[in-house]
């Protein structure tokens, strides 16, 4: 037993050895407090999306993200050198995928900085800067900061290609909204109608089914779609 022991303590020797100034220790104690504070911002991230564009693919990147920084972060942490051949090293990957959200990106650099605290041994700092980023996202979240009172809307309007539709919506435009801006206009069904898309708020929110059916009567039935929520949530 002391035999074994005493090789177990000579192996973990050798490994101090290879990894410079930094021991085993000290990169387990930075990988797992990286992989709890990233967890901690993936709750957070999951209990404040809204939309459709969640993937547990993204969730599953930041923990790795924080975790593959921190170890980075070991590595550069004493050798100036090491760092100019890694961002060399770094230069050559590419990320092609778009972020369909902006806060996507802020979670991303979070769970970074995270890794760059927990790998330089912030350990304080790591933890600080967890619990508070991700307390003000959920205060911001749960109490819709910063949140237009009044927001837009698309109203999608298909006409015949024979009707005259400059001037044709606008007495129900003023009844209605108190914006109406024509955003384009398109040809739909391989050219046997045309599709006008507009710019609208309403003035008043409950009467939405009145005002669309008051098109349906000028447009002959064809097809109305108001587009709500496209501001607040991502499609």
């Amino acid at each position: 037993m002391e035999a074994f022991i005493q090789q177990f303590t000579e192996s973990l020797g050798s490994i101090q050895d290879l990894t410079g100034t930094f021991s085993v220790m000290d990169i387990t104690i930075g990988m797992l407090l990286s992989f709890v504070l990233t967890a901690i911002l993936w709750w957070i991230y999951k209990k404040t999306h809204k939309g459709t564009s969640y993937t547990q693919s993204y969730v599953h990147t930041l923990v790795m993200m924080g975790m593959t920084v921190c170890v980075i972060m070991l590595i550069v942490w004493s050798n100036i050198a090491r760092a100019f051949s890694l961002v060399w090293a770094l230069s050559i990957i590419r990320f092609r995928n778009a972020m369909k959200e902006t806060r996507d990106i802020g979670f991303m650099f979070a769970a970074m900085a995270i890794g760059m605290a927990t790998g330089t041994k912030f350990y304080i700092l790591a933890v600080v800067f967890t619990l508070i980023i991700c307390v003000i996202v959920f205060v911001m979240s749960r109490f819709n900061w910063f949140a237009r009172q009044a927001s837009s809307q698309i109203l999608k309007i298909q006409v015949a290609n024979t009707l005259d539709f400059d001037h044709i919506f606008d007495s129900l435009f003023v009844k209605y909204t108190n914006i109406s801006d024509l955003i384009s206009i398109d040809s739909v069904r391989w050219g046997a109608l045309t599709e006008l898309v507009y710019n609208v708020e309403l003035k008043n929110p409950d009467k939405k089914q009145e005002f669309l059916w008051e098109i349906k009567k000028l447009n002959d039935n064809l097809s109305v779609t108001l587009i709500t929520g496209y501001n607040t949530t991502d499609l």
